[in-house]
């Protein structure tokens, strides 16, 4: 218990030096002087230079078979253009963003002192790893922000790069009232994945959902996402280890269901016959509501439902 305690204080210290609530977009993420855009395909392995302050300007879609690499202490700002401006891995795609204690990579809005939860859309990764389906049917599925981008396979040790102390805010862009982006979206993404030491804060939807995939996730931070913290769905079957969610005085929810963990066998329940549901370990988890009147009440702590299994 002591050395998972230390781990979180490990990831929480990010809060205090890098993401101080008076200035967040001060991060200790780098940049420089010189600016850069992104945005468009990806259609060549690149790396980005950390002594750049990056502009995503648009959607930025690594493509299969494509590396982008992204040193520790990089900043990339977003324009608060919503749903429209999101970094999308492909299946078959690669990310490294492995960023360290002192230097983290930085996700965070251009808006500086005006920025705001929904101000972009995140960070999504697909995977070829398995998900929930209908026994005979393609073991694949459409990206929700984009149909026409398909996640999902065969390949459960599937390797879609790394995210290692990584900071994400205000993102949570919406689609519709039915469909939106979160901070972090995995889909299918497979356990030869790293996913670790990450801070999602200031989101408008759920911090981090994986829908199905097998990637394990370990040291996560969670600071004032407006709905659920963290979702699991269509046949997750990973592990995640080490994870703290925590609401400020300061929180207002904007769904009516916020949670701690939402957890759905299939997606959304649509399909309730399937096979391959979601089956997942939580193995160390603290949720924290100190949110402020009725706007502040949290549905449910835990809530797993429609199919789904869960080891905490």
């Amino acid at each position: 218990m002591k050395s998972k305690f230390l781990s979180i204080l490990a990831v929480a210290a990010l809060v205090f030096t890098s993401c101080s609530d008076d200035d967040s977009n001060n991060n200790n993420g780098g940049g420089g002087s010189s600016t850069e855009n992104l945005a468009g395909n990806l259609m060549e392995n690149r790396t980005l230079d950390a002594d750049v302050t990056y502009k995503l300007t648009g959607a930025l879609i690594v493509k299969s078979g494509v590396t982008l690499t992204i040193p520790a202490g990089t900043r990339i700002e977003a324009i608060a253009g919503g749903t429209d401006v999101y970094l999308l891995v492909e299946r078959g795609g690669t990310i490294i963003a492995d960023g360290t204690d002192a230097d983290p990579i930085v996700f965070t809005s251009a808006a500086g002192a005006a920025a705001k939860p929904g101000d972009w859309g995140g960070i999504l990764i697909n995977g070829r790893a398995p998900i929930s389906r209908q026994a005979g049917a393609p073991n694949e599925a459409a990206t929700e922000i984009n149909n026409a981008i398909l996640f999902g396979g065969d390949n459960a040790e599937d390797n879609s790069g790394i995210l290692d102390h990584v900071i994400v805010e205000y993102t949570g862009a919406r689609i519709d009232d039915d469909a939106e982006h979160n901070g972090i979206t995995l889909n299918g993404v497979g356990r030869g994945t790293t996913i670790s030491n990450l801070l999602l804060k200031n989101g408008d939807d759920d911090a981090i959902e994986w829908f199905g995939g097998t990637v394990n996730a370990s040291n996560i931070l969670v600071v004032n996402c407006t709905d659920d913290m963290f979702d699991f769905s269509q046949g997750y079957t990973g592990t995640v280890t080490n994870v703290y969610g925590i609401r400020e005085t300061n929180y207002v929810a904007v769904t009516v269901d916020p949670r701690g963990i939402e957890a759905d066998g299939n997606l959304d329940g649509n399909s309730p016959t399937d096979i391959n549901q979601s089956a997942f370990t939580v193995n160390g988890i603290t949720i924290v509501n100190n949110g402020a009147g009725t706007e502040a009440t949290m549905q449910d702590v835990f809530k797993i439902r429609r199919g789904a299994k869960a080891t905490i």
